[in-house]
């Protein structure tokens, strides 16, 4: 499949947080952008979803991963670094979508090859504005490259 106007948007969240996972999904869900999205609450789920193994072989290969990086089993810096070490996935956008604001998980992330690095912020309006500009950057702003996935 090629990128296109009619090829829904692909992607990727990862988080723990259900609440999160809901109003993200909501907000994204409003856009006038044909996407498609699908969740895992975990860093195992995640890699397993990525490299379409153990119930994930037929799922589409994300345009974009949303992912946060406090979880439990294995966290989203540990995703992170697997998704950019994986010849086969290294080149899906990251954006790291998390509660921290520690300047060494900034760094760490950039490092490893993040697209970029957004803190939610704690009020619900504030929130929506974010997931909003998110969407706008990576969706009308951002190319993607011609090929298949």
């Amino acid at each position: 499949m090629k990128y296109n106007s009619i090829k829904p948007v692909q992607i990727l969240l990862v988080d723990d947080d259900q609440g999160d996972i809901d109003l993200i999904m909501e907000i994204l869900n409003e856009s006038k952008i044909k996407m498609e999205i699908e969740y895992v609450k975990n860093g195992i789920e995640a890699l397993k979803y990525l490299k379409k193994e153990n119930g994930y072989e037929d799922v589409t290969t994300p345009d974009l991963v949303l992912l946060d990086l406090n979880m439990p089993k294995k966290d989203g810096r540990e995703v992170l670094e697997d998704i950019k070490s994986n010849e086969e996935l290294k080149t899906i956008p990251v954006v790291i979508l998390t509660t921290s604001k520690d300047n060494q998980d900034i760094a760490k992330s950039y490092a490893e090859g993040a697209s970029c690095y957004i803190t939610k912020p704690p009020g619900l309006e504030e929130f929506k504005k974010v997931v909003s500009s998110l969407e706008n950057f990576w969706f009308t702003i951002v190319k993607f490259p011609e090929e298949d996935r």
